[in-house]
């Protein structure tokens, strides 16, 4: 392991302490024996303004070749990771693209050593959106790499399990600290009550007291109990208070998708989760984009701008009301916008989009938040200051809950990592099986219809298998694959869940938005073949898509929520059985969904597959 560019000194009395601040004697604040409270006190008040502000900005980060720091030219913070640690003493950062283990843990330590040549070498809190998926959805999650792969959130909500949650979060936690990453911008608790919302695979569903037992499970899971040590990542719970009552199902990242409405005056329920969540000690929460629409606070309307500007949100009912004392951290983006290869994302300021980016600032710190996510103008909060619109008592404030988790995690006391215990911690076989397995028992069986009298599954050895969307290296391990399905003994097909490709704004083609519906030449193709052979279909069901065209037709009828092909591959040949009930209503129509109400779960009329069905082989 490098060492860092700082001095382990021995005080008077023996204490080994880190020499944070280059001056040779043990402050409190380099004091391990001190509570976090005692030394987060003191640092505060050592503090220039210029690292209070540092403090304000979560910003995005990446690495470099091999592991090493990003370099660039300083004038663009993105460019440069001195010019963001060093130059701007921005110290929380999300990174992206990992690389393998050892070389992420290469480069943790290089950012912690750079960290360490600041004023007060306040180490680096690295997070990260989750990146334990079997597939790639930029701006939301990540690919699991080098790391185990298991369901999406919604698929372990299938297996209607909180233990099964916690023994995730808990194999999550062990690799993101392997490799130095200490904050998870994660679980999204968030009710998909909407069924056409687009993020809501992420989610644990819409049943909000099973929601709530897992947010506690999963914040646990992290920490390594109720509290955060040294072997903990901190959480950041999201999107308070609720992202899934989207108007039409749009997501609040687009301007078309700003609006979050309650037109059953469900409101509550949303809040359920998070309550929970703060119980269990999760260190940050995260509100949305959203903003409300028609809604009211004990008889008092809510001010219509995105959750992250809303003081009654925020102050009001978070702070006041719910007694949460942590980390407020906007979503990405609300002050400025940006443009990625020629297509646009303009700043989410819903609302408040009149509002110049100073005033944008302003409005979200007076809101009650502590930090700026995917920000990096730290300039503007120093005009801002310069000008009386805020003040430093209130960093103060902020800058104290941030560094109270650096502290409870105990990075000011060792952030670095070790290489060799990375690689060996990273994708760990036993992890990986624990994952696969998730994946397969979280699949739901929904249509199990007999052949000749006799059950499909498992399959036979031996059989001819004609495949689409699933590898043939997966399938052959089954059978033997042809082309023709009419010279098959059983046709196995995959299909990703159905959306409206959209590009015209960066992201957007991501975001698996809009209707609900398969091609209607898939479903032909679909039935003809059923006509043939028996048919068994894998659908993804990332949202509650519209089986209803091909579900009488089906001899089986799988569904996943993020299942790799071995994984399905073990259902299908017995090797493990699937254990998953739907965790909400498939509709059977797409005005069932037009006419729910979109704050309410479970709401579509005479659903063709209701909350919990699912059958066993």
């Amino acid at each position: 392991m490098p060492e860092p560019e700082l001095t382990t000194l021995t005080a008077p009395d023996g204490t080994a302490f880190r020499d944070l601040d280059h001056d040779g004697v043990m402050a409190p604040f380099e004091d391990p024996r001190r509570t976090p409270g005692e030394r987060a006190d003191d640092l505060v008040a050592r503090l220039s303004l210029a690292e209070k502000i540092g403090l304000f900005f979560h910003d995005i980060i990446e690495v470099g070749p091999g592991g090493a720091l990003m370099e660039g030219d300083g004038r663009v913070a993105r460019s440069s990771t001195r010019a963001r640690v060093v130059d701007r003493l921005i110290n929380h950062v999300n990174v992206h693209a990992l690389p393998t283990a050892r070389e992420s843990a290469r480069w943790s330590n290089a950012l912690q050593a750079l960290a360490a040549t600041t004023p007060h070498s306040i180490p680096v809190t690295v997070s990260t959106d989750p990146r334990h998926s079997s597939t790639e959805n930029s701006g939301a999650a990540f690919a699991a790499g080098a790391m185990s792969a298991w369901p999406e959130p919604l698929g372990l909500a299938a297996l209607h399990d909180v233990e099964r949650v916690r023994e995730f979060a808990d194999a999550a936690r062990q690799e993101y600290l392997a490799v130095g990453i200490r904050s998870a911008l994660h679980p999204q608790i968030d009710l998909g009550t909407e069924p056409r919302w687009g993020r809501q695979f992420h989610t644990f569903g819409n049943d909000s007291a099973f929601v709530a037992d897992v947010a506690a499970a999963y914040v646990e899971g992290f920490q390594l109990g109720p509290d955060l040590g040294p072997t903990s990542v901190a959480t950041m719970a999201k999107h308070f208070p609720g992202g899934g009552p989207q108007l039409d199902g749009e997501d609040a990242h687009f301007p078309y998708g700003r609006e979050q409405v309650y037109p059953g005056g469900r409101f509550a329920d949303h809040l359920v989760p998070f309550r929970r969540a703060i119980a269990a000690g999760t260190s940050a929460l995260m509100p949305y984009y959203g903003m409300p629409v028609g809604l009211e606070l004990d008889g008092v309307p809510v001010e219509e701008v995105g959750f992250g500007y809303n003081r009654q949100i925020l102050t009001g009912l978070l702070r006041e009301q719910l007694g949460f004392d942590g980390v407020i951290c906007t979503d990405w983006g609300l002050v400025t916008g940006t443009v990625v290869a020629g297509r646009p994302l303009p700043a989410r300021a819903w609302g408040v989009e009149h509002l110049s980016e100073l005033d944008r600032l302003v409005k979200i710190i007076d809101a009650g938040a502590d930090q700026l996510g995917g920000e990096s103008r730290t300039d503007l909060l120093l005009e801002a200051v310069e000008q009386g619109l805020v003040g430093e008592q209130r960093l103060d404030a902020s800058v104290r809950r941030l560094l109270l988790v650096k502290l409870r995690l105990g990075l000011f006391d060792d952030p670095f990592v070790d290489e060799d215990v990375a690689e060996e911690v990273v994708g760990r076989a036993d992890l990986r099986a624990a994952g696969r397995r998730a994946q397969a028992e979280s699949m739901v069986l929904l249509e199990h219809r007999p052949v000749a009298g006799a059950p499909v599954l498992p399959l036979r050895p031996g059989l001819r298998l004609y495949v689409e969307g699933w590898p043939e290296t997966a399938a052959a391990r089954l059978g033997e694959v042809v082309g023709d399905p009419a010279e098959a003994d059983v046709a196995v097909v995959r299909l990703e869940a159905p959306f409206e490709p959209r590009d015209d704004l960066f992201l957007e083609t991501f975001f698996h938005q809009g209707s609900l519906a398969y091609r209607p030449g898939l479903v032909a193709r679909l039935r003809q073949i059923a006509r043939t052979t028996p048919l068994i279909i894998g659908a993804n069901l990332e949202r509650p898509a519209l089986l209803a065209a091909f579900a009488d037709v089906a001899t089986v009828l799988l569904t996943d929520v993020g299942a790799s092909a071995e994984a399905f591959a073990d259902v299908l040949s017995g090797a493990v059985a699937p254990l998953g009930r739907l965790p909400f209503e498939v509709p059977r129509s797409a005005d069932a969904v037009r006419r729910s109400q979109s704050d309410v779960a479970n709401d579509t009329e005479d659903p063709l597959y209701p909350a919990g069905a699912g059958l066993s082989v």
